[in-house]
């Protein structure tokens, strides 16, 4: 996936309350913050309503991987064009995340929620009725943008590593069923039904209202329309960098410079000064993208490199993906509930150490088995660090800006997932 993804990205709410500076322990930093007092209702929203909130989004995002020709056919387009329905998702993803995060910060729990959730059921709808292309990207976008904003309400609710591990390991497990579970449903119902599966979610949304509501809104200014369309603007052009390198580059690069000028004369606005100086949300953010950008460039090489330097055919590599795939994301849930006991330091050098030999097995690796350990390693430094820097990233922010950090990380992880296919092409299967 993109996913992850994947992606899949990863944060606290304003219903999350952090320790405040000066006190916080390591403890309380790998965990995150403590549950807010002005949280209504019977409790913390249990950790399984919240991943059944998030991580449909992954086995939708990754339905079409192996189904591409057969929707080609139905819209009478190529399969080079019908692969424009998992760019629009990757796209949208990307897009929604921080700005279903900006919706959430300013009006709160329940009105992200029916947002979020609207748009999956209109992008489903949309997905499962049109008979053109142009129509059935619209819904994948849509859906997209709707099942970004749950997994984005399901993270800022997490309140912890340890719960936060579930969630990712959730995203990790059905993205990797993703390709196997669209193949199918494709087979057995139609192609279609493959592309709906992330509406799952919904059925979350009345039990997650329920158990969880936002605290009182704080005061907020006008909204920074301009921010949030520069931010979206900058987004279009990194995660479209892979298709069309040219246009995407200058796209990028004039929206990066007119948003650190925005930012320099409205600090205070959709992208917070201060929070992007923050050393600790900077290095979690990034340390996130770097790791999931190897974890798909693995994902994509390793069934290429199995072929090539063992021998491996299509369904035994698939198969042993699979099962690394699983493995690394269930492994990775170890990790985020041991972290409450491990410095940031210490957690940090396990995601680069494991992360670094996952890459360095694959390319210096010519036993399939060792190309699976690689794969393994890839999955579980990605989804480690989703579980546990987005609670890192998210303690570096004040109360009001949490879910804005949570966007913003969620944004960097995945485009991870949008840059490592791109370097798989280049590295290996171009060649």
């Amino acid at each position: 996936m993109t996913t992850d993804t994947d992606t899949a990205t990863t944060t606290t709410t304003t219903a999350d309350t952090a320790t405040t500076a000066g006190t916080t322990t390591h403890r309380a930093a790998a965990e995150g913050p403590a549950p807010s007092r002005t949280r209504v209702g019977p409790g913390p929203v249990p950790v399984l309503w919240l991943a059944l909130l998030a991580t449909p989004m992954a086995a939708g995002a990754n339905a079409p991987v192996l189904i591409l020709p057969d929707m080609a056919r139905s819209l009478g387009v190529s399969a080079s064009t019908a692969g424009w329905l998992v760019a629009a998702y990757a796209w949208a993803m990307a897009v929604a995340t921080p700005l279903l995060a900006g919706l959430l910060r300013r009006r709160g729990l329940r009105a992200a929620l029916r947002s979020a959730g609207t748009l999956l059921v209109v992008g489903t709808l949309l997905v499962a009725a049109s008979p053109w292309l142009p129509l059935t990207l619209a819904g994948r976008a849509t859906q997209a943008a709707g099942g970004a904003g749950l997994a984005a309400v399901a993270m800022s609710l997490a309140g912890s590593a340890r719960r936060m591990g579930v969630i990712s390991a959730g995203f990790g497990i059905l993205g990797a069923c993703g390709p196997l579970l669209g193949a199918q449903l494709s087979q057995a119902v139609s192609w279609r039904l493959s592309l709906s599966v992330s509406v799952i979610a919904i059925l979350a949304v009345p039990a997650v209202s329920r158990y969880a509501t936002a605290p009182p809104a704080t005061p907020q200014g006008r909204f920074d329309a301009r921010g949030a369309t520069l931010l979206a603007a900058l987004a279009t052009g990194l995660v479209l960098l892979p298709h069309a390198p040219a246009a995407a580059l200058g796209v990028a690069v004039l929206a990066a410079m007119l948003l650190t000028l925005h930012v320099r004369r409205r600090p205070g606005g959709f992208v917070p000064a201060a929070l992007i100086r923050k050393p600790l949300f900077l290095g979690s953010a990034l340390l996130a993208l770097v790791l999931s950008g190897s974890y798909f460039t693995l994902l994509f090489s390793v069934p290429r490199l199995l072929a090539d330097r063992a021998g491996w055919d299509v369904a035994t590599a698939g198969t042993g993906q699979l099962v690394a795939l699983l493995a690394g994301s269930a492994l990775s849930w170890l990790l985020a509930a041991a972290s409450a006991r491990m410095s940031r330091a210490a957690v940090r050098s396990v995601l680069v150490g494991v992360g670094a030999l996952a890459a360095a097995t694959a390319v210096f690796a010519s036993s399939g088995p060792l190309l699976l350990v690689a794969t393994l390693g890839g999955v579980f430094a990605a989804t480690g660090s989703n579980a546990v820097l987005s609670m890192h990233a998210a303690s570096s922010a004040p109360d009001p800006q949490r879910p804005t950090a949570i966007g913003l990380f969620a944004l960097c992880y995945q485009l991870g997932g949008a840059f490592g296919p791109a370097l798989a092409t280049a590295l290996v299967l171009a060649a």
